[in-house]
């Protein structure tokens, strides 16, 4: 198990982006992978779901740092900014050993965004993992505009959570089209909250291959409402992750296999 896994996940608002995320990342880290899953939500919610109950304070609260590592005089960044201590100092260990970091939100970002927090960020996304039998888990923010930042770059897979309706469908359907722009090779979906022939349907049109689907169980609710990480309950949601989760291991170990 001598591999580096980096997955994005995203989707529309409120489709369980950030459930699956820490669910994901704890069965991973169970799995003896050495896991980082970093909150790149506005939200910020990823702690619960990994049941993180002391979170970390957003990597953009530390200004001083980003401009002492990325920024320079005269208004000029750099672009490959030190990045490597940035888990030790700034990061929390959870539960199953997982690491979590908040990267918090850069105040100018959008399509251009070219500033020293930006660069700093695309820089720990690149190079934070680097040990063999590791896995970053990235929880983006929801929609697409983190495509149009570009801090995505390097993924190996993007997994885009879906639920039935045709907003869901339509997100995903610009998600693909951006993620091919800023070279995401792989994208799958996870379809969650119920699955239908018509959701399945359209993503197979877009071409987008479904990892599986999350089953409803009353266990996801109990857990939100009790504070605690969906993994700590279990139930048949769960479950089903864990096969999802099966899945996307096979799909990375075949990319790795193409080269």
């Amino acid at each position: 198990m001598d591999t580096i896994v980096k997955i994005a996940i995203t989707g529309k608002g409120g489709v369980g982006k950030t459930t699956f995320s820490g669910t994901l990342a704890r069965m991973l880290a169970r799995d003896g992978y050495d896991v980082l899953a970093i909150d790149a939500d506005a939200d910020m919610n990823l702690a619960s779901a990994l049941g993180v109950n002391n979170p970390p304070r957003p990597l953009t609260d530390y200004k001083e740092m980003i401009d002492e590592r990325a920024g320079s005089k005269g208004g000029v960044f750099k672009l490959n900014p030190e990045v490597d201590d940035i888990v030790e100092k700034f990061g929390v260990v959870g539960p199953d050993g997982v690491k979590m970091l908040v990267m918090g939100t850069v105040e100018n970002g959008g399509s251009g965004c070219m500033c020293p927090a930006s660069a700093f960020l695309r820089a720990l996304l690149r190079h934070v993992v680097l040990k063999d039998s590791s896995a970053l888990i990235l929880d983006m923010e929801a929609g697409i505009e983190h495509l149009g930042r570009g801090t995505t770059r390097g993924i190996d897979l993007m997994i885009i959570v879906v639920e039935p309706g045709m907003r869901s469908i339509e997100t995903a359907a610009r998600i693909k089209h951006l993620a091919s722009g800023i070279g995401i090779k792989h994208l799958a979906a996870v379809v969650n909250k119920g699955s239908s022939e018509h959701v399945l349907a359209h993503l197979g049109k877009l071409g987008i291959p479904v990892l599986g689907e999350i089953l409803y169980d009353a266990e996801l609710v109990h857990a939100d409402l009790e504070g605690l990480a969906p993994i700590d309950v279990g139930g048949m949601a769960v479950g089903s992750m864990e096969v999802i989760k099966d899945e996307i291991l096979n799909m990375v170990n075949n990319f790795t296999n193409e080269y």
